[in-house]
């Protein structure tokens, strides 16, 4: 792989702090850390540990007090408010714990949401296929399972066809054995279009299907490991 791909998403020295003065808290203590393109990346650690922050920053919804993120090379603080939007829009997919589907619309209408936003975006009908959501295109959220919910948000998201895919706590709300079925499915999907994956989970069972595990605790980076011996999504248990 070559270098640029092997630090295709660079973390450098990246410090981030809330309030002032006595009451100020910091939540990032230098951070350094890179991920290659492709790569499935969990940020793994306790509530505080500044899984979140660190997960903001990195798709411009927050910015460092120092240091810096580069993605393919370009330093976000580099870019202006116009083209961090474009950048937002046009190259990150979010999935959150919460599904923040519209209402009215229907599955395939949700996940076409994402697709005006992207120049490239990936053909709705085979995502549903992988999704396995074909069948239920036309039904409205309230009519669907938290776990078909889920794979809708994870399709508006992926529909983009982004160069990441930032999850944070994709399975909080779900039951085990749904849990497991959006991993699987995050997991297929980083294989099939190759998008970076970074998901935050304070599951410790989750970076067993890892390419590359980070560790955090109070706001740095504890353990940094390659994982050599990945397990799949459908044989975790915890």
């Amino acid at each position: 792989m070559p270098e640029n791909e092997k630090k295709f998403l660079e973390i450098v020295d990246l410090q981030k702090g809330f309030g002032s003065g006595e009451t100020r808290q910091e939540v990032l203590r230098g951070m350094n850390f890179s991920v290659a393109k492709g790569e499935f990346c969990v940020l793994l650690g306790p509530s505080g540990s500044g899984k979140s922050t660190l997960l903001n920053i990195i798709g411009g919804i927050d910015g460092a007090d120092s240091g810096y993120i580069s993605i393919n090379g370009d330093k976000l603080e580099d870019l202006g408010e116009k083209k961090l939007t474009e950048y937002r829009r046009k190259h990150l997919g979010y999935v959150f714990q919460m599904y923040n589907l519209i209402a009215n619309l229907n599955v395939k209408e949700n996940i076409e949401v994402g697709a005006y936003l992207s120049d490239t975006p990936l053909d709705i009908d085979d995502l549903l296929h992988t999704l396995g959501l074909y069948d239920h295109r036309y039904k409205l959220p309230n009519q669907l399972s938290g776990g078909q919910q889920q794979r809708v948000s994870i399709g508006r998201a992926i529909v983009k066809n982004p160069d990441i895919l930032l999850c944070d706590e994709p399975t909080g709300a779900l039951d085990y054995q749904t849990s497991k079925e959006i991993l699987k499915l995050i997991e297929d999907v980083n294989k099939k279009y190759g998008n970076t994956v970074i998901m935050v989970t304070h599951n410790e069972a989750i970076k067993d299907m890892a390419d590359h595990v980070i560790k955090l605790r109070d706001g740095a980076v504890r353990y940094n490991h390659i994982n050599t011996n990945k397990v799949s999504a459908a044989d975790l248990e915890w």
